[in-house]
């Protein structure tokens, strides 16, 4: 039986991401093919299921193929099967994952790493409908839907040569673009409290006792160029770590090779950076308008990351919410777009 999309975590109300779940809605009842493009921790794994889950293919099997795990020969042998005595160690048929996937779905992986012959071979199948296993002669019909999912510039790649422009053009029938956390600054909290509770579970506690003020700002100000996978790690990791279950999370572990005996950098390296030149500050200067300055841009920058949502934006900054209130007020900043 399949796994049901219930059962995986989908958090977010952020507004890209609700708009790219409502692309997802409208392109899964189809049965073309669909690009799952998106940074690396995105959760483009968990868009390419909703987008089976969501269709009239519910029902039948998805399978899901980490093409960058498999060697060209083992990928082919895998996707479109081999028949006795195909190769040496075949030593009877193997049902490929074209044919498994028979009337349902197909997810794969790490497209970008799939080899031109073997890219000619899905366009082929994606064109036609057929397949022929390994070391056979008879043609096959399957009925499979194809979802790809990368982190590369498929467009990039087919400019180089590296990529089938024709297969290319054929799997972005739709490309469905899953924005990065940086976009989604509203579903960070939302997820690090999902995350932080079932480690917490996990652990045993008997509930989870939230962030601190201070914590939630560092989660808020991150980048987090892992995006979701990168989140998760960090939330699981400061949990696990901390030392008192009952009393709110203060310290976030962004750095698990942060400590004191961590090893030190090349010496070119240290070099380069010690003899980068400082920029000395322009003087003579009038430092109460130069803090007044600082402060309103900081200000102004918080409130465009939250999409000027006060709240958040005091997280940002650190500071409460009456806090932040009153300082737009002294400098006279707009709280509205």
């Amino acid at each position: 039986m399949p796994v049901s999309p219930e059962s995986q975590q989908i958090i977010g109300e952020a507004p890209a991401f609700v708009e790219m779940l409502e692309h997802v809605s409208r392109a899964a009842p189809l049965s073309k093919p669909v690009l799952v493009v998106g940074e690396r921790g995105t959760g483009k794994e968990l868009i390419a299921s909703r987008l089976h889950f969501l269709s009239e293919r519910w029902e039948q099997r998805v399978v899901k193929v980490n093409c960058a795990a498999l060697t060209e020969s083992i990928l082919e042998s895998e996707l479109f099967g081999h028949e006795a005595g195909a190769f040496t160690g075949a030593a009877r048929t193997h049902i490929g994952h074209f044919e498994r996937a028979e009337g349902g779905t197909l997810i794969l992986d790490e497209l970008a790493t799939i080899s031109l012959r073997m890219q000619e071979k899905i366009l082929r199948t994606i064109e036609y409908g057929e397949i022929q296993r390994v070391g056979g002669s008879e043609t096959l019909q399957v009925d499979v839907r194809i979802v790809g999912s990368t982190n590369a510039d498929l467009q990039s790649l087919a400019a180089e040569g590296r990529f089938r422009k024709d297969l290319l053009d054929r799997l972005a029938f739709d490309v469905i673009t899953v924005p990065p956390l940086r976009e989604r600054v509203e579903d960070i909290m939302p997820l690090a409290h999902a995350f932080a509770i079932n480690m917490a579970s996990e652990l045993k506690w008997s509930y989870f006792p939230g962030f601190s003020p201070r914590a939630s700002s560092t989660l808020l100000q991150n980048r987090w160029p892992g995006n979701v996978r990168e989140l998760k790690n960090t939330i699981e990791r400061t949990v696990y770590r901390a030392e008192d279950p009952e009393q709110p999370i203060k310290e976030i572990s962004l750095d698990p090779f942060d400590s004191p005996f961590k090893i030190a950098p090349a010496p070119h390296a240290g070099k380069a950076q010690a003899t980068r030149p400082q920029r000395s500050p322009i003087l003579p200067t009038d430092l109460q308008q130069r803090l007044i300055d600082l402060e309103t841009n900081l200000l102004e920058a918080a409130l465009q990351r939250s999409r000027f949502n006060q709240r958040m934006a005091a997280d940002l900054l650190g500071l409460s919410y009456h806090q932040f209130r009153g300082k737009l007020r002294k400098f006279g900043i707009s709280s509205k777009p």
